[in-house]
């Protein structure tokens, strides 16, 4: 199972005329960055949610919203005053400066965050065990969608797996042919500077030999296949935090390949090589959203 680092999840529950409101979602990114916004009264466990969020989600840049709302619209506000009045003083002293109309302005500043503030009142223990479930239904129906989006990445990643395999079987009738090109053209190149009765025949050969070796994409060939499977069999293991592990085989995969590339010598082995690249920058797209 491949979960998506990018989820989102929401859950609403009622309590004593309130609306309790959870709401998690989460995009990619290397390290886990984690931001809140809590009514006040909660802050104090602040603390608890970053534990919880963080034991639940390993990686991801992550945001968690809780909302208790009254459901009578009877929420106690309050404004603060001095700040209203100092916003109030720059902006008119600024707009007087450039001649600009002050209309609107006492609208504007009360837009403003801390400008109007909610008077929340104190958490009961009922209250906080339904904040608590609301969460946890929130954090199900988050867990439900990566689950969802990590198949579909899955389900992409191990069809460009196979086609890197599809294309690596391809390379072996252009590679015994490229062997016989290259002989062929050393032998013409040589006959063009020399007399062919004075060309050494087991020297020739043992030039041969070692460009060949040179050349020898055997090992490259193989180490690329051992990485395919071992892709794929992180995929399948039980391991749910497995996106840095298959970010280092993609890198490995990408070594081989273009070692294949840098000894090539044969157009239809590069066309194999730039199809083999392409898949496996679609599988590193990919790698970069799993957790």
């Amino acid at each position: 199972m491949l979960l998506s680092m990018t989820g989102y999840g929401r859950a609403t529950n009622s309590f004593d005329s309130k609306i309790i409101m959870a709401e998690v979602r989460s995009l990619n990114s290397k390290f886990t960055d984690m931001r809140i916004k809590i009514p006040s009264n909660l802050r104090e466990k602040e603390h608890y949610f970053r534990k919880l969020i963080s034991e639940k989600i390993e990686r991801g840049k992550v945001d968690l919203t809780i909302e208790v709302k009254s459901m009578q619209g009877d929420d106690a506000f309050g404004l603060n005053a001095p700040l209203f009045k100092r916003y109030y003083q720059e902006l008119s002293a600024i707009a007087d400066s450039m001649n600009m109309p002050k209309d609107g302005l006492m609208g504007a500043i009360l837009r403003i965050p801390s400008v109007i503030m909610t008077e929340e009142g104190d958490i009961n223990e009922e209250e906080w065990k339904m904040i608590e479930k609301t969460l946890a239904e929130a954090l199900v129906n988050f867990d439900n969608f990566r689950k969802a989006e990590g198949a579909v990445i899955e389900e992409d990643m191990r069809l460009r797996v196979s086609n890197i395999s599809s294309a690596l079987q391809l390379v072996d009738p252009f590679e015994k042919e490229r062997i016989l090109l290259l002989r062929n053209r050393m032998r013409q190149n040589l006959e063009e500077f020399m007399n062919k009765e004075n060309i050494d025949e087991n020297r020739f050969e043992q030039e041969v030999i070692f460009y060949l070796e040179k050349i020898d994409i055997t090992e490259e060939k193989v180490r690329l296949e051992q990485h395919c499977t071992y892709f794929l069999e992180q995929l399948a293991s039980n391991t749910v935090s497995k996106g840095r592990t298959l970010s280092f085989i993609s890198q490995e995969m990408g070594r081989e390949i273009n070692t294949l590339g840098a000894k090539a010598y044969s157009a239809d082995i590069q066309k194999l090589v730039v199809k083999m690249k392409d898949d496996l920058e679609k599988i590193k797209e990919q790698v970069a959203n799993a957790v």
